[in-house]
């Protein structure tokens, strides 16, 4: 799919509109992949669907495996018999994510369709359960971590008792047990997830839709995958980390970036035929038909901060597995469509390595602008196997972006551009699908023209990030037929990928 010339869309789930308070992988997903199908798009592209932790962010998650309860659809628990007709959630924001009320009011009701499921006895669909369960290796560890941070109210892993945050195999067998009834919830709410999302996945593929995931490289210390695997992660003996990830100061922070995210120990994962990584790789790739993975760059040297810095401008570059793991994933996998993230500062030897795979990297619009012509991003730079952006979830807006320069730099871009400046989001659009970037894939607010006020994510913001949603009358009436005709022109429509 990354080598025909084609166009996607980016928009995480929660941002799709409905009720409920949050978008799902109910009716509305499906409406959105016929709305892309409409347009002759070829892909969707998400976000991580893990289940959001710190800030409510995708990419610091309770687990890298588990989906993320809060995209069930409930209409689909109803129409299964776990919930009663209508169930509602009080005092919830439709018109953006409100995560503060949405997660224990969705909690509730999701505990309460667990509790009816079990409470039906063996049926088919009790037999599917088991199967899950049995076929699921990352499963009852996640679901224990989930019901002892539940007892423990949830407090991160490190701070709870050293029985439950260093466990022996006995304290594992005694907690699974004592913790059994919330242990099913869990597995039950992953199973639900991983249905819809099966059945979700497939009506995209009927309908030509690839959808193209997100894998951080990094995992968040507070979560299942470190506390059940602390070996392979550089922590000291008490389980916390000696270094953290990040990046060093640059042109855009004096400081640096601190993420806080433990580091790997590459040794012992070479050791065991970097098992984990498989695994990770493995299960994803039943999710998604692509996987953009995220800071590339730290699978050939990652910056490493000392703990206890509360900076991450003292560190330094420690070599990552390079070559070795994507050997051994290819080995054990075969080849695997991904999208390397190579934005920032970029070494030679990360574009080696890159370039070894045939590993598409990415160009982002934005930030092709203010530093003459020979900025790799500028279209006229752009090479064939590349994907193209406008932005990311990262960025502004693209008429955020561009309502927020200069009046020297509007007239630039605007230069570059040929255009008159009162529709910056379908030039840039215009611009990435005219690009021999053979990849087009641009933020779903960008094709609707939205402001700054629509804009996902701001890094280094603690909180008001990962609110967005849209809904079906902020789309113009004729958008559809518009961009398909754009597609058609530049080569880029589906009919015409294939």
């Amino acid at each position: 799919m990354l080598m025909n010339r084609t166009c996607g869309v980016l928009l995480h789930p929660t941002s799709l509109p409905g009720a409920g308070g949050i978008g799902t992988l109910g009716n509305n997903a499906r409406l959105f992949i016929d709305l892309l199908a409409e347009m002759g798009m070829s892909s969707w592209q998400v976000l991580p669907l893990n289940p959001a932790a710190c800030g409510n962010s995708p990419y610091s998650a309770f687990s890298a495996f588990a989906g993320n309860p809060l995209l069930i659809d409930l209409e689909t628990l109803v129409h299964e018999g776990d919930l009663p007709p209508q169930p509602v959630i009080d005092s919830v924001a439709d018109d953006c994510v409100d995560f503060a009320s949405l997660i224990p009011a969705k909690t509730r009701l999701l505990h309460s369709a667990a509790e009816a499921f079990f409470a039906a006895g063996r049926t088919s669909r009790m037999e599917d359960f088991w199967h899950f369960c049995d076929t699921t290796p990352w499963l009852h560890n996640y679901a224990l971590f989930m019901a002892l941070k539940q007892h423990y109210k949830g407090k991160s892993w490190h701070q709870w008792p050293a029985s439950a945050a260093l466990l022996t195999p006995e304290t594992f067998e005694k907690a699974s047990q004592e913790l059994g009834s919330e242990i099913g919830v869990q597995k039950y709410l992953q199973w639900q997830f991983s249905r819809q999302w099966g059945h979700l996945r497939a009506y995209a593929a009927a309908q030509g839709i690839a959808i193209i995931g997100d894998i951080p490289i990094f995992v968040a210390y507070d979560s299942a995958d470190v506390w059940a695997n602390r070996d392979i992660f550089l922590l000291d003996g008490h389980g916390k980390p000696t270094v953290m990830a990040g990046v060093p100061p640059d042109y855009f922070s004096e400081t640096g970036q601190l993420w806080g995210n433990p580091l790997y120990d590459w040794e012992v994962l070479a050791r065991r035929g970097y098992d984990w990584w498989i695994e990770r790789f493995r299960y994803l790739y039943t999710q998604f038909d692509c996987i953009r993975v995220d800071h590339f760059r730290g699978f050939e040297a990652a910056w490493h901060v000392p703990a206890g810095h509360k900076t991450a401008a003292k560190g330094s570059w420690v070599a990552g597995p390079g070559r070795q793991l994507f050997d051994t994933l290819f080995s054990a996998l075969g080849r695997l469509p991904i999208i390397a993230e190579d934005l920032g500062v970029i070494t030679r030897e990360v574009e080696v390595l890159r370039d070894t795979y045939g590993f598409p990297g990415m160009k982002i619009l934005q930030f092709a602008f203010g530093s003459g012509p020979s900025n790799s991003y500028l279209p006229h730079n752009h090479v064939k196997h590349c994907v193209i952006y406008t932005g990311t979830h990262d960025n502004d807006t693209s008429a955020g972006w561009y309502a927020a320069l200069s009046e020297k730099e509007r007239h630039d871009v605007d230069d570059y551009l040929d255009s008159d400046g009162t529709r910056p989001a379908d030039d840039l659009t215009r611009a990435a699908l005219m690009s021999v970037a053979a990849t087009a894939i641009i933020p779903f607010q960008d094709l609707l023209g939205l402001p700054a006020t629509a804009r996902m994510n701001v890094p280094g913001r603690g909180d008001g990030n990962w609110e967005w949603r849209f809904s079906w009358d902020m789309i113009p009436k004729n958008l559809t037929a518009r961009l398909r005709r754009k597609l058609e022109l530049y080569g880029r429509c589906r009919h015409e990928a294939l």
